[in-house]
């Protein structure tokens, strides 16, 4: 079994896009540990308000097949290939971790945003403190204490 974790976030119809990914998840991957949600202001381009928040997950699927899940997952809820990587998204789910794998393809692990923004690397913190990041060398809750909280603003939002 591999331990995982994934970012969440939307923008667009941002409550009802996040609920339905975190049932599609709870779908494939049985139950799974839940962030606090947290709305951020776009980074990177002028947009909406995102909500964002990471769930955590034991998988025996291959890295290859959660890679392709997540995809899929995206792409039911409204997500286009030919979507432009900093805009409005309905559902954008970005694997973080794969166990302490490290590569860039299928998708790039350690995922490098986990120590650039708050609003992955907050939620992260808040169920995976103890998970050791094999690049940075430190844990989340060592990452999430150093981290310039100035750089970004984000706030809990209640959710069901």
């Amino acid at each position: 079994m591999a331990r995982i974790y994934i970012s969440l976030g939307s923008n667009i119809n941002k409550h009802e896009n996040l609920s339905k990914g975190l049932s599609a998840l709870r779908y494939y991957f049985g139950a799974l540990e839940h962030s606090s949600v947290f709305e951020s202001e776009a980074v990177g381009f002028n947009g909406s308000n995102f909500y964002n928040s990471v769930a955590g997950v034991d998988t025996d699927m291959t890295l290859h097949q959660v890679c392709a899940l997540l995809k899929q997952i995206e792409r039911d809820h409204g997500r286009t290939p030919t979507n432009k990587k900093f805009s409005p998204r309905t559902l954008d789910l970005d694997l973080l971790f794969y166990d302490d794998v490290i590569c860039d393809t299928p998708a790039q692990l350690p995922r490098d945003e986990i120590t650039k923004n708050a609003f992955v690397l907050w939620p992260l913190f808040e169920i995976a403190p103890d998970f050791y990041h094999p690049i940075a060398q430190a844990t989340i809750a060592e990452l999430w204490q150093g981290y310039d909280k100035s750089q970004q603003k984000l706030w809990k939002v209640a959710f069901e």
